[in-house]
C-alpha cells in the first residue's frame, strides 16, 4: 500500500518538511525556556546533581529514573528506525536542518554551491559567514541552556560571569557548528555520520524507503531533475543507496515534471518492496519493541508518580565527636539531608524514636517546620540527647510532613561518648 495514497499524486511535500523541521527546531529552542511549577520541563542543574522532567525533580539518588527515560528513547529510536528507515534523517536531524539553512542562505545571496563549497563575491561569503558564526554562538547557547537556566546563563554571559568550563563548551560547540555550516554540511550526513550505516542493519523489506518502483521505471523520460535536486548527489533511480536521506526533493523534482505532462509521478515513499504499511507496523521485529516501549512507559510513569514526597537521610557528624553531658545524658551531633521531591513548597519536621521501644528522644535543632521549596535539597544539623549507655544503640529519624503524615525514615547508630 503506497503511504500516500489519500493524496493527489503531484502533492508537494517541501513545504511540509521545512515546517516540520521549523516546528522541531523552535521546539529544541524553546524547551529549555518552559517552566511547570516554576521548575523547568527539561534541564541537568549541575550544582544540585538533579534532573528536572516535565515538571518532576530527579536528584542523583533517584537516577534509576533517567535509566528507564533512556532506554525509552533507545526503544524509540529502534523502532522508529525499523519502520520509517532513515526519514529522521531528511525531515527531522538537526544536522540537515543546519545544511539546509546554510544553502537556503548562501542561495538568497546568490552564491552557489558546488561539490560542497561556495562561490561567489568575497563579501557575500563574508556576509554568509558572518550568518554562520551567529547561528553557531545560537546552537552552542541552545546546548548550555540545558544545564544552565536561560535567563541566569544570558545574566552570567552579559556580565563576564560565566563558568570558564560553560564558556569552553559554548567556544567548542560554535567553532564545531560553524566549520560544519561553512566547509561541511552534507559530508558529515554522506561520510562520517554512523546512523546510516546503522541502518541498513535494521532495515528490512517492510522499512518506509524513498524509491523508484520497477514498475514505474518505463515511464521515467530520463530529464535527470531527480539528480540534480538531490542534496546528497545520488541518483534514486539506480535503486537504494546507503547515502539517501530520504528527503523526498527528488520526489517533488519528479512530481513537478511529471505534472506538466499531465501525469503522477514516478518516485514514492513505500514500506519495502511489497508496498506494505500493516506489515511494517506490526511483523515479528518491530511488535517486541513497541510492547517493551508502552511497558517501559508505564513503568516510569508509576515510578515517578509513586515516589515518595520527599526523603531522609541521616549520619554522625564528623566533625563534632559525641559527648556525655553532666546530667548523665550522652549528646550525639548528626547531619540530615531533606530532599523534597514534590514540585511546591513543603514543611517539614524530624522526630526520633527508640526502635526498641518506641519511646519518643529529644532532638535539639532546627527540626521543626522546616520550608522547603519543590525539588529543594537541604542539610540539617541538630543534637539527639539520649540516656548514656556505653554501648552503641540503635536510633530512628522519622520524617513527617506539617498534617503530622510520615514520609520516611532513617535509622542510625549512636556510638558512646568520645569527649566530655
Amino acid at each position: 500500500m503506497h503511504l500516500l495514497a489519500t493524496m493527489q499524486y503531484n502533492h508537494i511535500l517541501g513545504p511540509w518538511r521545512r515546517s516540520f523541521q521549523w516546528l522541531i527546531s523552535l521546539l529544541i529552542l524553546l524547551l529549555p525556556w518552559g517552566r511547570i511549577n516554576d521548575i523547568s520541563i527539561l534541564r541537568i542543574d549541575i550544582p544540585s546533581l538533579s534532573l528536572h522532567l516535565f515538571g518532576a525533580t530527579l536528584r542523583i539518588e533517584e537516577l534509576y529514573l533517567l535509566l528507564f527515560f533512556c532506554l525509552i528513547l533507545v526503544f524509540i529510536f529502534l523502532l522508529t528506525t525499523l519502520v520509517f528507515g532513515r526519514v529522521w534523517c531528511g525531515w527531522a536531524c538537526p544536522q540537515t536542518t543546519l545544511s539546509d539553512l546554510a544553502e537556503w542562505s548562501a542561495g538568497k545571496l546568490n552564491l552557489k554551491t558546488t561539490k560542497y563549497r561556495l562561490q561567489g563575491t568575497i563579501w557575500r561569503k563574508t556576509l554568509l559567514h558572518f550568518f554562520f558564526i551567529t547561528l553557531a554562538f545560537l546552537v552552542g547557547s541552545n546546548l548550555l541552556w540545558y544545564f544552565i537556566e536561560p535567563r541566569r546563563y544570558f545574566g552570567q554571559l552579559l556580565t563576564g560571569q560565566l563558568h570558564p568550563f560553560a564558556l569552553g563548551t559554548l567556544l567548542i560547540v560554535a567553532a564545531a557548528v560553524y566549520l560544519d555550516m561553512a566547509f561541511l554540511r552534507r559530508l558529515i550526513c554522506r561520510d562520517f555520520c554512523p546512523y546510516g550505516r546503522f541502518q541498513t542493519v535494521l532495515i528490512d523489506q517492510t522499512t518506509l524507503a524513498l524509491q523508484l518502483p520497477e514498475s514505474e521505471a518505463p515511464r521515467c523520460i530520463k530529464c535527470g531533475a531527480c539528480v540534480r535536486s538531490c542534496p546528497m548527489e545520488i541518483d534514486i533511480r539506480q535503486g537504494y543507496q546507503i547515502e539517501c536521506i530520504n528527503c523526498g526533493r527528488c520526489l517533488d523534482a519528479c512530481r513537478k515534471v511529471m505534472s506538466k505532462r499531465n501525469q503522477p509521478g514516478l518516485i514514492g515513499y513505500y514500506f519495502g518492496a511489497k508496498e506494505s504499511a500493516r506489515r511494517a507496523l506490526i511483523n515479528p521485529r518491530t511488535l517486541p519493541l513497541a510492547l517493551g516501549l508502552i511497558s517501559l512507559l508505564i513503568l516510569l510513569v508509576f515510578a515517578v508518580k509513586l515516589r515518595p514526597e520527599a526523603t531522609l537521610k541521616v549520619s554522625m557528624s564528623h566533625q563534632v565527636a559525641s559527648r556525655r553531658l553532666d546530667d548523665g545524658n550522652q549528646a550525639s551531633f548528626f547531619n540530615a539531608w531533606i530532599n523534597n521531591r514534590t514540585t511546591v513548597e513543603s514543611n517539614f519536621d524530624i522526630f526520633a524514636k527508640d526502635p526498641d521501644n518506641d519511646q519518643e528522644l529529644l532532638l535539639k535543632g532546627p527540626t521543626r517546620n522546616i520550608v522547603l521549596q519543590g525539588g529543594q535539597n537541604q542539610k540539617v544539623d541538630f543534637v539527639l540527647i539520649t540516656p548514656f549507655t556505653g554501648n552503641n544503640s540503635q536510633v530512628r529519624f522519622i520524617l513527617k510532613n506539617i498534617e503530622g503524615r510520615q514520609l520516611s525514615e532513617a535509622d542510625a547508630l549512636i556510638t558512646p561518648n568520645q569527649s566530655r
